[in-house]
């Protein structure tokens, strides 16, 4: 048996069932949430965040994967009130997600000591609670591996090496930034086997995204519902192209979606991307990859056997 780090306690990964990969339950900006909390409202957040979990339930899935870390507003009291009402396998992250510079507080800092505080989350706790951290969390976007995002990247590394958990990232197809962390992360010692490469979804560069995959990582096909970065038909083409080649065993998917997120306009958000919610995999997406061609298995192997054995790949090295 297997077990991984839930909020709330631990988890069989055999009980894992229909995974989403890569939600978030809020995003914050935490500086601005700290300065003006009179624009925030705890209490319809967590609303928003327990209606899309139910509704995700109401589907068959099991256990939703938080990437939200550092930069992203992480609030594991805040997962917990979630998981209390719903009962949903929730598994939290830690690490930093930044696309230029570390915080003022961490610039400073060794390499060492950062790994080290990814550490304390996973062995200690979140933010004083017993809730513990599952896997680490990294970003690479636009403006490519900046001198801060590299030290995140090589910290998060250490850290995965000390502690045996896996490794998901957040990368920008448009500038091969997922080939990059690859390289970064090898050198650093890591087993590509035990990395997600984030967005991976996001083109439909099959070269480019069976290079990621042939070194042994999987590809996050995570950002169904946002139409505007990559039509779903175009999503979808590159999933059953790349299942034909081989790859069923390489692929996740998941949404990106957020109960709550304080970067855009409520309103203005869902008319741009009116799709981008927890159960669009499984309303709209599944159902299509099976009329594209897509067996029960690969479908399953994507929702529920590759998510396991992405955590099941433990152990310090």
């Amino acid at each position: 048996m297997t077990t991984v780090q839930r909020v709330g306690g631990t988890l069989d990964t055999a009980e894992m069932g229909f995974t989403l990969i890569h939600e978030h339950l809020r995003v914050r900006s935490e500086a601005v949430a700290a300065q003006w909390p009179h624009l925030y409202d705890d209490e319809r957040e967590l609303r928003a965040a327990i209606e899309q979990v139910r509704a995700a339930q109401a589907r068959g899935v099991r256990t939703i994967v938080d990437p939200t870390v550092l930069g992203l507003g992480r609030d594991a009291r805040f997962m917990g009130r979630v998981v209390d009402v719903t009962g949903i396998q929730l598994l939290a992250a830690t690490g930093l997600y930044t696309y230029h510079d570390l915080p003022f507080a961490l610039a400073n800092r060794s390499t060492r000591s950062i790994a080290d505080l990814f550490v304390h989350d996973l062995e200690q706790g979140i933010q004083g609670t017993p809730t513990r951290a599952a896997f680490l969390k990294c970003a690479t976007d636009a403006p490519g591996i900046t001198p801060d995002v590299e030290r995140v990247l090589r910290a998060v590394a250490q850290a995965h090496r000390r502690t045996g958990v896996p490794i998901m990232t957040h990368s920008y197809p448009a500038n091969g930034s997922g080939a990059l962390q690859q390289d970064i992360l090898a050198a650093e010692g890591v087993d590509l086997t035990r990395v997600l490469i984030g967005h991976s979804g996001d083109t439909t560069d099959l070269d480019y995204l069976m290079r990621i995959a042939d070194r042994g990582s999987f590809l996050g096909m995570d950002r169904y519902g946002l139409e505007d970065i990559l039509p779903t038909a175009a999503r979808n083409a590159t999933v059953v192209k790349l299942c034909r080649h081989g790859y069923t065993d390489r692929l996740m998917l998941a949404q990106d979606a957020c109960a709550s997120i304080d970067w855009f306009d409520a309103d203005k958000l869902k008319q741009r991307a009116p799709n981008w919610t927890m159960t669009y995999v499984p309303d709209v997406v599944i159902p299509a990859l099976k009329a594209a061609g897509l067996t029960p298995t690969q479908i399953n192997a994507m929702t529920v056997d590759n998510p396991r054995r992405y955590f099941e790949r433990q152990g310090a090295y």
